[in-house]
């Protein structure tokens, strides 16, 4: 996949994604104590969905587009920090903003938590610090994710939460996904990890997969297919693999996904998917 983000933010992908993301941030938030968010592969945070790039590719409208009618109120209840923090951006940035993780990161994090930003671009970098290292409690760094994950953690705190989102441009990112969240979660066993992933072939996620059942953590496998996964020259749908994850993910999760798949599949395709992997909670 050839991928700057600006072309995709607001998509179903993001959806599934922020929408996640944004339950694990709230999870971690019900406890007083102090947290650590680290998002590897950054990007700008921040997005224009009237901009040319998103305009390009239309795929905000069948993605968060499509969310503005509202669903059944158990799911509502499990999007509500979503759409939270939507709106809090929405009102600060205008009604064409979308929130990447960063965004909704500071949206999110509470005066005692801490979060490093890392993006690699030099661009991205630059547009990403301009808008974040004046928050007191971001940081942002211009560094390879991938190596840099291994000296950010484990941080002093111990609770605290690794986003791992890479742009998947270059052959075996999905296995080089799995092994750097084995490696991460082996060095920091307390935090919680979500690594995103893209789904054309499902037999290369199951490799990918396949990794990871051998922690000795509790993990799952959340994925939303939007299309015929029997179709993998193209994007049918995406994943997260979550180490760790909260005791509340796997019910949330099961409410969520199908609705997602509803709501966002073509043509009816839609479909979801919630399978424990690693060691039984």
């Amino acid at each position: 996949m050839n991928y700057r983000h600006a072309f995709h933010a607001g998509g179903f992908s993001d959806v599934m994604k922020h929408a996640v993301l944004a339950r694990l941030l709230a999870y971690l938030g019900r406890k007083e104590t102090p947290y650590r968010y680290i998002d590897t592969h950054a990007g700008i945070g921040l997005y224009d969905l009237a901009a040319e790039a998103a305009r390009r590719t239309g795929e905000a409208d069948a993605g968060i587009g499509l969310m503005g009618a509202p669903f059944a109120p158990e799911v509502e209840e499990v999007l509500a920090p979503y759409r939270a923090a939507l709106a809090a951006v929405r009102a600060r940035h205008g009604e064409s903003a979308y929130p990447g993780s960063p965004a909704l990161a500071r949206e999110m994090l509470r005066r005692q938590d801490r979060g490093v930003l890392v993006e690699l671009h030099p661009t991205d970098h630059a547009t990403l610090s301009a808008r974040y290292n004046t928050v007191a409690n971001l940081k942002t760094l211009a560094l390879d994710g991938w190596t840099a994950l291994g000296g950010l953690i484990p941080p002093k705190e111990k609770r605290g939460l690794v986003l791992v989102d890479p742009a998947f441009e270059a052959p075996g990112e999905l296995d080089r996904l799995a092994r750097t969240l084995v490696a991460a979660q082996s060095k920091w066993p307390t935090g919680v990890y979500a690594g995103w992933y893209p789904i054309k072939d499902p037999r290369e996620v199951d490799r990918a997969a396949a990794r990871l059942d051998a922690l000795p953590r509790p993990a799952l496998r959340l994925e939303l297919h939007v299309d015929d996964a029997s179709r993998v020259e193209r994007l049918n749908g995406c994943g997260l693999f979550v180490i760790n994850p909260p005791f509340t993910l796997e019910a949330e999760a099961g409410v969520l996904l199908p609705a997602l798949a509803e709501r966002l599949g073509r043509a009816g395709k839609g479909s979801a998917r919630v399978v424990r992997i690693g060691a039984a909670p």
